[in-house]
């Protein structure tokens, strides 16, 4: 279903894999996790933890190529994969035209990770593509940030950066701007729900926005994008019909925030599909997804050979 300022559409999905009863079986967890994808051109490491590096897949040709910054899920944890899955939707964008900057980060069972660490890493690493544009040929006036689960709270959270205040550990001077963000099943709205977290992930909000204090007494103001509206930009979200860990409601909820607050925001929710069909190139889910990718780049329809 597909929500702008009150408006609803069904989005169909395009057949494909079908099973006995003409529909694509949802994709399971052990699906996801035998996901790959080609190898990165380059591996760029910002920072000296194990965790800190992202991976630049770049389109051949002179360019100048459109950016989409892709930040996997796991529930903010190493238990369950990460940017190796991505690589599945990175190597299907690359042959579309765009460049993916798939971006590592430590996460919250990892030293450093969790606040402020955790977001100082997605942070520092799109902003790293300033640096990495001129000799890559990448256009950052076509960018588009793309997160999956964890990773749609984390795209969510950056792409509201200019927000954050002046006292935050996270606020920097002059963030990369981004005019979209796609959110995959995000878990973006931090407060609100804690319940949810706590039953898809069993993550408290200790783990994910660190612990109030005399300094931070609201531990959501620098960490939820809920509580960063408006964040001047346009926000996709994208739910599987049947996603039980970020539920097309949630997606709804959020928007309903946005909108109210002078964002635009869109739900689309995927006919017959799960948490994981939204970020695999393989899923009859996926065209839908990569629609909304190119649209938020003004990228054409591929070529089909």
């Amino acid at each position: 279903m597909l929500k702008t300022m009150g408006r609803t559409v069904l989005a169909a999905a395009t057949a494909g894999n079908a099973g006995a009863s003409g529909a694509a079986a949802p994709m399971t967890l052990q699906d996801y996790l035998a996901l790959d994808g080609p190898a990165p051109g380059l591996r760029e490491a910002y920072g000296a933890a194990p965790s800190q590096f992202a991976e630049l897949f770049a389109p051949a040709g002179d360019g100048p190529f459109p950016v989409a910054a892709v930040i996997h899920g796991g529930c903010w944890t190493s238990q369950f994969g990460g940017i190796t899955q991505m690589r599945n939707m990175a190597g299907d964008l690359l042959r579309q035209g765009v460049a993916v900057w798939n971006i590592e980060y430590r996460r919250v069972d990892e030293d450093g990770g969790g606040y402020p660490g955790m977001y100082h890493d997605v942070a520092t690493a799109i902003d790293r593509l300033r640096a990495l544009a001129p000799p890559h040929r990448l256009d950052l006036s076509r960018i588009v940030l793309v997160g999956h689960s964890a990773g749609g709270h984390l795209a969510q959270w950056a792409g509201s950066r200019a927000r954050l205040p002046r006292t935050s550990p996270l606020y920097v001077a002059d963030p990369l701007p981004v005019p979209t963000v796609i959110s995959l099943g995000g878990l973006a709205d931090l407060r609100n729900e804690a319940r949810l977290i706590q039953t898809s992930c069993e993550r408290a909000t200790a783990q994910l926005a660190g612990a109030p204090s005399a300094a931070r007494p609201d531990v959501f103001a620098d960490t939820s994008p809920a509580e960063m509206l408006p964040a001047g930009v346009r926000t996709v979200l994208i739910h599987g019909e049947f996603d039980t860990v970020s539920p097309p409601r949630a997606g709804h909820d959020y928007a309903r925030r946005a909108i109210a607050a002078g964002d635009a925001a869109e739900v689309i929710t995927l006919p017959g599909a799960s948490h994981y069909d939204e970020v695999a190139a393989t899923s009859p889910s996926w065209p839908i997804v990569a629609a909304q990718i190119r649209k938020a780049l003004g990228v054409g329809q591929p070529a089909i050979n």
